[in-house]
């Protein structure tokens, strides 16, 4: 059998496995080959001797998925190849094995479990996973849940949310790997518990009934400028003229959304840009990005603008390491290193946190920045429920392969979790309209200019995963983890 070959060789199958296990994330949805390669690093985990072996396997099968998982975090390096360029492949494959150690350490604890090993396994990933969601700052791109997107089982985020269906898929690798091992019985019942899992899934899905509509339209503008543009001087005033433009196309929407850092200066000096918004779009809210400065504190802001005049504002408060701020910036700054978005010391700084924005008829809005739509506790953490989810965003930093399509299922993600609508605009696409099952009502294509007028969907009652969280989660996963680590026969030993 494929899985009992020595350690060395086993180490080198679960970096292919978890390479081949990637190809189920957006762009490429191949789902099949997520399940089939958790299939494979059960079985290779099984055939550890010791600790230290299945130390190794998970780290190597972590490493390899992040590693084409996470093959986007390149493209910012590439804005200014002759600056940044030779950090690219040290960035990806730092951060590939630095995520991998999570799963490594999952893949070492469940070594000891003393009662089924598997178990053990499934449980201690899921704990990783919260780990990783949650610690230095949390970075949860990439979770094996997002597989599912637009197939049906993501309707599963409404009750337990990202981290209980990704345990979910981890028991579906855990079933199917009994292919590779045990009697007739065991190798139909694992992959028939597979194919029952995603039929019921697609079932739920052509059940869904068709979006409710309110009686209220959205402009969603894409102006698409390139990274490489966007600041300069001579392009600003072409790609502001996009905006205003597709903003005053008639007949007039009831609201009109602007990127992220769509408003091309600091907010104090933005008058007379605000006038020109003001006579393109009269009498219709603009939601547009914008940088400003308070206090000599720099802020990526979001900002809501009532006949050309900032009415509330929401100051980004989850910022991206090294992206927008660098721990201890002001030192780094003397050595030449600064924040890809922030270009001077410390870079942004973070605000208070999540705050809805009023929208009057339109109901409340909860914004969230760029990387914010990562993170599913954002929109829970807000006291009062939104009637909509906002995202803007500038995906121009991740390129045009994979990174705009995983950063869009996420915020399809979050649709479903919260049962809100998602107006998701990004700079140079994917902007989509998202209704609250994660279906995309309208959309803008990726490396397109353009606007797209959508109705606004009906939200709906609060779900489960809204009001709890992932609380019931990592509850059942500790005390599984209590019963398998605790009395019970003696489980594998070794160093």
């Amino acid at each position: 059998m494929i899985i009992q070959t020595g350690p060395r060789r086993r180490v080198g199958l679960a970096l292919i496995a978890g390479a081949v296990g990637a190809l189920g994330l957006a762009p490429y949805g191949l789902w099949p080959a997520t399940v089939l390669a958790l299939a494979i690093a059960c079985g290779l985990y099984a055939r550890a001797e010791t600790g230290r072996q299945a130390l190794f396997t998970g780290w190597a099968f972590g490493t390899g998925y992040f590693g084409v998982a996470l093959l986007w975090i390149v493209e910012p390096f590439l804005v200014e190849p002759e600056i940044h360029g030779w950090m690219a492949p040290f960035a990806l494959v730092l951060l590939a094995a630095g995520l991998a150690l999570f799963w490594a350490g999952a893949f070492r604890l469940a070594f000891a479990a003393r009662r089924l090993p598997g178990l053990a396994l499934i449980a201690m990933l899921g704990l990783a996973e919260l780990a990783r969601a949650y610690l230095l700052t949390g970075f949860p791109w990439g979770g094996v849940a997002q597989i599912w997107v637009g197939v049906g089982p993501d309707l599963m985020l409404a009750w337990i949310g990202p981290h209980g269906l990704g345990v979910i898929t981890l028991l579906c690798g855990l079933a199917f790997s009994h292919l590779l091992s045990g009697g007739w019985m065991r190798r139909i019942s694992g992959p028939a518990a597979v194919g029952f899992f995603v039929a019921a899934g697609i079932g739920l899905q052509i059940g869904l009934p068709e979006p409710a509509l309110r009686d209220a339209t959205v402009r969603l503008v894409q102006p698409n400028a390139p990274q490489d543009q966007k600041w300069d001087p001579e392009r600003i005033p072409d790609f502001l003229d996009r905006k205003l433009g597709f903003s005053a196309v008639q007949p007039a929407p009831d609201l009109i959304v602007w990127p992220e850092t769509s408003i091309p200066t600091l907010l104090a000096y933005a008058g007379p840009i605000l006038d020109r918004i003001a006579a393109a779009a009269p009498g219709v809210p603009v939601i547009a990005g914008v940088q400003r400065r308070d206090d000599r504190r720099l802020y990526n802001a979001a900002v809501l603008l009532r006949d050309g005049a900032p009415a509330e504002i929401y100051d980004k408060h989850h910022l991206v390491p090294f992206g927008e701020y660098i721990p201890l910036g002001d030192l780094a700054a003397r050595f030449g290193l600064h924040g890809f978005a922030a270009r001077e010391g410390q870079g942004f700084s973070a605000g208070p946190g999540p705050r809805l924005m009023d929208l009057g008829p339109l109901g409340k809005a909860l914004p969230l920045i760029c990387y914010e739509a990562v993170f599913p506790q954002h929109a829970t953490s807000s006291g009062d429920r939104a009637d909509v989810l906002i995202q803007i965003t500038n995906d121009a930093w991740f390129g045009d392969r994979s990174g705009p399509y995983q950063h869009l299922a996420q915020a399809r993600m979050r649709a479903i979790e919260q049962g809100l609508p998602m107006i998701r605009v990004a700079n140079t696409g994917i902007s989509a309209m998202i209704d609250p099952y994660g279906r995309l009502i309208s959309s803008i294509p990726l490396g397109e200019a353009g606007y797209v007028d959508a109705a606004l969907p009906r939200p709906l009652s609060p779900s489960l995963y809204a009001r709890t969280g992932d609380l019931p989660v990592l509850a059942i996963l500790i005390l599984v983890s209590l019963s398998l680590f605790g009395r019970g026969s003696a489980g594998r030993t070794g160093k």
